[in-house]
């Protein structure tokens, strides 16, 4: 239990170095955009390596393929909600200035979408420790340098916004402690399930995964990067299998 809030905490912690890092530093836009599509690469292997795998074997192909539906309609129906309350650029660092109340909107958004695309991350990184070998260490490769660009990305649309340091360092340590409680929360309530149900609900956080690195990731790295993030990202799925074998 503890093993997965420490984890999940970890991976999480990237998104506020993302986050001081485009307080205090100034990164090109390309770099964010490599970055983003490696993290796509290795998150897609991670799914399709990890949770897919695991879940098929486990739990069989009806569990998996309801689970994998399921995850991906019902990101998609918040990712839909969230966009019209102001998060939809929440990856995006070209926010134009707004009024006051769009800016609030907006940050509030941003903030809501982290933490939307957090949760199937860190419930996914919280099952994989039910195998009792530990944590796989391509989910926390995966989610760790996916969580980089994205930090960078949302504080620069938050700053643009009109928030201070103070305020976005503070939003970006509650992201980090809701990830680590959903890990721990996932490794808790996945522990009391069948293996059938664990299967389901591990696609589940896959298929919201997947929903999540096309609407919002791969866009954005390919906006911030150009046409090389295709290879990129097709490297940073070479490297998830890699970890899968090597792990």
């Amino acid at each position: 239990m503890w093993a997965a809030l420490l984890w999940g905490g970890f991976s999480a912690s990237a998104v506020l170095l993302g986050a001081l890092a485009a307080l205090f530093m100034s990164i090109p836009k390309k770099i964010t955009g490599f970055i983003m599509a490696f993290g796509t690469g290795t998150l897609i292997g991670a799914a399709a390596f990890e949770l897919l795998d695991e879940s098929l074997n486990s739990g069989g192909i009806k569990a998996t393929a309801l689970g994998f539906a399921a995850g991906s309609i019902i990101y998609t129906a918040f990712d839909l909600y969230i966009s019209n309350k102001g998060g939809a650029n929440r990856k995006r660092s070209n926010n134009n200035k707004k009024d006051s109340k769009e800016e609030n909107q907006s940050g509030l958004g941003i903030f809501a979408g982290t933490v939307m695309d957090a949760i199937p991350e860190s419930i996914m990184l919280g099952a994989s420790l039910l195998a009792g070998k530990g944590v796989s260490i391509v989910l926390v490769v995966s989610i760790f340098v996916s969580n980089i660009p994205e930090g960078l990305s949302s504080t620069i649309g938050l700053r643009k916004s009109g928030y201070s340091k103070a305020k976005i360092a503070l939003m970006w340590a509650c992201v980090l402690l809701i990830s680590a409680l959903a890990a721990m929360g996932g490794y808790l309530f996945l522990e009391q399930l069948s293996g059938e149900m664990k299967a389901a609900i591990g696609a589940f956080a896959g298929g919201g995964i997947i929903s999540m690195i096309c609407s919002t990731m791969m866009p954005e790295a390919f906006e911030e990067g150009g046409p090389l993030v295709g290879f990129i990202a097709s490297m940073g799925l070479l490297a998830s299998l890699l970890l899968d074998i090597w792990s």
